[in-house]
């Protein structure tokens, strides 16, 4: 049990589904929207150098780090210019890439463990990503929503962790971090004075550091045991 516990910040991606699989459906829906509308770009890029695109705006781009919806709609605008279509269309690409993006597939403890913890403390998504809440289909169990893009700044930058504290009214002693990524959650949580759990689905995973004030959680259902009665 963490004493003074009163609110729970959550990561999302790979933290309440796995990430990688959605992000492939996606690109895959959006190389099949250049087919049907933008056919010479969908002609010059397939799947990965479409992905590859990306991965170059944002080495080109590092200011945009906290932003992928920048990144993926910038990409987008140069492709479509660089094929001769109108770059007015990467607004209805990108929309066709978001929607499959939030089709995701919740780990199988999460539906419950959300129902649970929200009847208890306040839940709080913090992510550097853009999966949006509603469409994803967990809104009901969160009081809102702090993202990398919308802060300016994504983990582990004190400032996000700052900030939602700030959202919920509380200081961060009394605030638990959960998340997956040791540097982007742990580090970055624990620095700001935030309480801090890995979440490590794979049992034969260790921390890579020695912190005996981080807890490690194998599912999100261990998180009801940390709060107060």
């Amino acid at each position: 049990m963490i004493d003074g516990l009163r609110a729970i910040t959550l990561d999302l991606d790979d933290t309440l589904w796995p990430i990688a699989p959605a992000i492939a459906r996606a690109e895959a829906a959006l190389h099949a929207w250049f087919v049907d509308h933008a056919p010479a770009v969908a002609h010059r890029y397939d799947v990965r150098a479409l992905r590859e695109l990306r991965d170059r705006v944002a080495h080109e781009h590092p200011q945009w780090s906290h932003d992928f919806t920048r990144i993926r709609h910038h990409s987008l605008q140069l492709a479509l210019r660089e094929c001769g279509h109108d770059e007015a269309l990467a607004d209805a690409a990108f929309d066709a890439f978001y929607r499959v993006r939030n089709e995701l597939q919740l780990f199988e403890e999460v539906d419950e463990a959300l129902r649970a913890l929200s009847a208890r403390v306040p839940l709080l998504a913090l992510s550097n990503g853009n999966a949006d809440l509603a469409l994803a289909g967990v809104a009901q169990h969160f009081v809102g929503m702090v993202s990398a893009r919308g802060v300016g700044v994504g983990k582990p930058d004190r400032r996000i962790f700052d900030h939602a504290c700030a959202v919920l009214g509380l200081s961060p002693a009394q605030v638990l971090h959960v998340g997956d990524d040791w540097m982007l959650d742990v580090c970055g949580a624990r620095a700001a004075g935030l309480h801090a759990a890995w979440l490590c689905r794979d049992p034969a995973l260790r921390p890579p550091q020695h912190r005996p004030e981080v807890r490690v959680i194998r599912h999100l259902g261990e998180l009801n045991a940390l709060l107060p009665p």
